[in-house]
């Protein structure tokens, strides 16, 4: 029992939480918060703004909205691809996030996408990939080959997608 009880909680802590929920996310009255969202007007500006201002640090079990984010200038892969799905929507596109799970590995990981040139760019942490995918699995292979099952969410975090 006690065995069982510490991969529980191992599996906890190493999964991550998950992505954060934007539908309830309220944008917030603080004009250099929404200086800073006007200003990133595309994919490629907002994951320079990242790599520019925000440091990686996991969190186990929090997942921070955009502003906090922003305030703390610390996330995770599923802390920026939140914050550049919000902003990306902010501006009009069309976006969505895909949760990997990896062969071999316990923790997941968080791609933003973004509708641009009739096809799917994405960043992974702060780096964009301009590349033109036709789908959501090409999405995942330009990304990786180690993929054990995905899932795509809509910006209001409806699954649209998944598979393995």
């Amino acid at each position: 029992m006690k065995r069982l009880f510490i991969l529980i909680l191992l599996t906890v802590f190493l999964s991550g939480c998950g992505i954060f929920n934007l539908n309830g996310f309220i944008m917030p009255d603080d004009l250099d918060f929404l200086a800073v969202v006007e200003s990133l007007d595309t994919p490629e500006k907002i994951c320079g703004y990242m790599k520019d201002n925000f440091i990686y640090k996991y969190h186990s079990l929090y997942a921070p909205n955009p502003y906090t984010l922003w305030k703390t200038k610390e996330g995770d892969c599923n802390d920026f691809s939140t914050f550049g799905v919000f902003v990306a929507n902010y501006h009009g596109y069309t976006t969505y996030q895909i949760d990997i799970k990896f062969n071999n590995k316990i923790m997941n990981h968080y791609l933003a996408v973004y509708v641009e040139n009739n096809g799917y760019t994405f960043s992974s942490n702060m780096e964009y990939y301009p590349w033109i995918c036709e789908s959501f699995i090409d999405v995942i292979k330009c990304y990786t080959n180690n993929l054990k099952s995905y899932k795509v969410y809509d910006y209001d975090m409806n699954l649209i997608e998944e598979g393995k």
